[in-house]
């Protein structure tokens, strides 16, 4: 694992200091060189909470991942910087499935003159850190909400256009088992969203755009506009062309994302 080799990865020629302004500057770099990906969720293929797994498929391989991967990956380079860098269990929509939901993201917090969240693996989640204090801020023309709770668990506010509303976390040190097993049941319950769908998200400077199954949208802070992917090849495609990952075997996912379309679809009315 090489610092070096990392901020190549995500294009970052400038000096690196742990400051808030290389933290800002390797934050932005990484939302917007690498993709949120579940795909080898969908392929079948065992992944951990390991830093060092996620640096071999993310800089090496040249994929995305999910937040075990995005997060452990920044968490990992932010400290190898001399960053003060706290691993935190967060919950997905804890808001509507309770403490079940406990552990199914990884939070980072980054101590400076204040605390800062750093988070690059909630997808469509802000493109820049932001403090750890409870108020709204804009990201990327996207506005956002962090809020302190009555129960001390801090919950912040996606913007509309994005997928999951909300995600709580507690400002503590993860329990890293608690992670390892909620990694285990997403890629493997039948129930796990991870399991049932498809997903890539990727930020760009001037929009974000969301695959979810069959179905891309391209979002920017004035609207969103939906696209039907139409074949296995389009779908390759769009991984290569929009994502930026070479992952011709996605083709042989197309049936099951079909399948999973219609059942969506037909849920809907």
């Amino acid at each position: 694992m090489e610092l070096a080799a990392y901020l190549d990865r995500i294009g970052h020629a400038g000096p690196v200091r742990p400051d808030l302004a290389t933290l800002r500057a390797v934050h932005r770099a990484h939302l917007l060189a690498i993709p949120y990906e579940n795909l080898d969720v969908q392929l079948g293929r065992p992944l951990t909470t390991d830093p060092a797994a996620a640096y071999a498929k993310i800089v090496e391989g040249r994929r995305g991942g999910w937040c075990y991967e995005m997060n452990g990956l920044l968490g990992w380079a932010l400290g190898e910087i001399g960053f003060n860098v706290t691993r935190m269990a967060g919950g997905a929509v804890r808001v509507l499935r309770g403490e079940a939901a406990v552990g199914n993201h990884l939070v980072l917090r980054v101590d400076l003159d204040r605390p800062w969240i750093a988070d690059a693996g909630f997808g469509d989640g802000p493109l820049d850190p932001y403090p750890l204090e409870a108020a709204s801020f804009a990201s990327a023309g996207y506005d956002f909400r962090l809020e302190l709770q009555e129960d001390g668990w801090w919950r912040l506010h996606n913007h509309p256009a994005g997928g999951a509303p909300s995600f709580d976390f507690r400002s503590a040190p993860a329990d890293e088992a608690l992670l390892a097993d909620r990694c285990d049941w997403l890629q493997t319950s039948p129930e796990s969203g991870f399991v049932q769908n498809a997903v890539a998200q990727r930020h760009r400077p001037d929009r974000l755009l969301m695959l979810r199954g069959r179905v891309l949208r391209t979002a920017t802070p004035t609207g969103t506009q939906d696209r039907l992917i139409g074949s296995a090849d389009e779908y390759v495609a769009m991984l290569a062309e929009d994502f930026g990952l070479d992952l011709p075997e996605a083709a042989d996912l197309w049936p099951k994302i079909v399948a999973r379309h219609e059942v969506v679809m037909a849920a809907q009315g």
